[in-house]
């Protein structure tokens, strides 16, 4: 009965975790992206094709392996007729070169790709439409935008335990912004899973630094999506949860309207 118990239980503790993980604020898996999920910005589609790759990769590398151990098992068993040892190789110099060169060979195709797609991704060009300089704090955000010379009053959030109530970050669709992350205290991490991105915030980088920003591009997606910590720091970790929310561009800027002649 209890070998029989321990399956079942497993199983069905399988299922609890897989219903909590049915939330509204968990976005929807692509199937095509690798399960990742639905991207707002154009730098979305250069993460799944470099998080695809490398599970393909992986996976045809796993399959050969296995299909290796598999054969060897097979055919290179030990005789139980003669109890003698299959035929050793040793000092074999071409299969050793084939050992050494296959592995570097798909080390430096996944160094370029990711190399490639990094450059990409952390490039800063001039001029973005919105600046927005991201204060992770324990536990909670504190978001200041700049947008056309003018900065807005902060947005700071407090703990909370669902992420429409935390600290609202508005952003223009189809623009770009620049990110510039600073920490006070300790390791946070900025996440917003619909960015296909994040990036750890770490106290001590200065300002400037090119580390410690990023930029994207948004896309003509309204709507509002959940942002988190990804960085275990501290008692709160969990509730330090804010969300972003894209919108049309005339509605942005009766935002900035709104925001600027309350901060007079």
């Amino acid at each position: 009965m209890a070998r029989r118990g321990v399956p079942r239980a497993a199983v069905l503790a399988l299922l609890l975790a897989s219903a909590t993980a049915c939330a509204n604020d968990v976005p929807k898996a692509d199937w095509s992206r690798g399960l990742l999920p639905e991207g707002i910005t154009s730098q979305s589609d250069t993460i799944a094709s470099l998080w695809n790759g490398a599970w393909i990769a992986a996976l045809a590398t796993g399959a050969v392996v296995i299909v290796l151990i598999v054969w060897a098992c097979l055919f290179h068993r030990k005789s139980r007729a003669k109890a003698e040892l299959p035929p050793q190789v040793r000092y074999n110099l071409p299969i050793e070169i084939f050992y050494t060169l296959v592995p570097l060979v798909m080390v430096s195709v996944f160094f370029f790709f990711t190399a490639r797609d990094s450059r990409t991704l952390e490039a800063l060009p001039p001029n973005p439409d919105v600046k927005v300089k991201v204060e992770a704090f324990q536990w909670s955000w504190r978001f200041t935008t700049t947008v056309n010379g003018k900065t807005l009053p902060p947005v700071v959030g407090k703990p909370v335990s669902d992420y429409r109530e935390g600290p609202q970050l508005v952003l223009p669709a189809g623009k770009r912004i620049e990110f510039d992350l600073e920490s006070p205290d300790v390791i946070h991490s900025f996440w917003v899973p619909a960015f296909n991105f994040k990036r750890d915030v770490i106290p001590g980088i200065r300002e400037g630094n090119k580390g410690r920003r990023f930029q994207v591009t948004t896309l003509d997606t309204e709507g509002v999506y959940a942002g988190r910590c990804a960085e275990l720091c501290g008692v709160d970790h969990s509730r330090m949860l804010f969300n972003v929310k894209l919108v049309p561009q005339g509605e942005y800027d009766q935002y900035i309207a709104t925001q600027a002649g309350s901060a007079q």
